[in-house]
């Protein structure tokens, strides 16, 4: 397994739409493993394929306080949402940024797991924001995206100033 390098905002490959996964081969299933391992890393609770530069629907995601849940979702789609909650995000593709974004309370997903089953979750709380984040990115959207442009324009003069100072 290896770390892959996080692509960051505002990167216009974050805004490439995932294509849909037509096969689970090892190939997939290895980028899964890499992905899981860099968010673990990083640390961070989600990742999406997109942040990685493979353009391809595959999510990882780890929500829990023991880091001992991985979901792999290929192929995820929101089936279910209600409610609604309001949580500070942030993103491993907009280091240091954080900001309140309304977000479903709870989601039902269906996805295929990495053998191909079917499955869902029907998810509230941290992991709901976690999957709608995520399912974001492969939609070619970041977190900052639901903020007011005025916001988006201080987040990025921010990363700039902060690329110029460690370049």
């Amino acid at each position: 397994m290896s770390l892959l390098p996080i692509l960051r905002f505002p990167d216009p490959r974050l805004k490439r739409v995932a294509a849909r996964v037509e096969s689970i081969d090892d190939k997939l299933r290895r980028l899964a493993r890499d992905m899981a391992e860099t968010m673990y890393e990083a640390p961070g609770i989600g990742l999406a394929a997109t942040q990685v530069n493979e353009h391809v629907q595959l999510i990882v995601i780890d929500a829990s306080e023991t880091r001992d849940q991985l979901l792999t979702l290929i192929n995820p789609v929101i089936l279910e949402q209600d409610g609604l909650q309001v949580c500070e995000e942030g993103c491993l593709s907009v280091p240091g940024i954080y900001d309140k974004v309304a977000r479903a309370e709870r989601v039902v997903v269906a996805y295929l797991d990495l053998e191909g089953a079917e499955r869902t979750v029907d998810a509230v709380g941290l992991l709901a924001v976690c999957l709608q984040h995520e399912i974001d990115h492969l939609q070619g959207q970041v977190f900052v995206e639901h903020l007011s442009q005025l916001k988006q324009q201080r987040i990025r003069s921010k990363l700039a100033k902060q690329a110029r100072i460690t370049a």
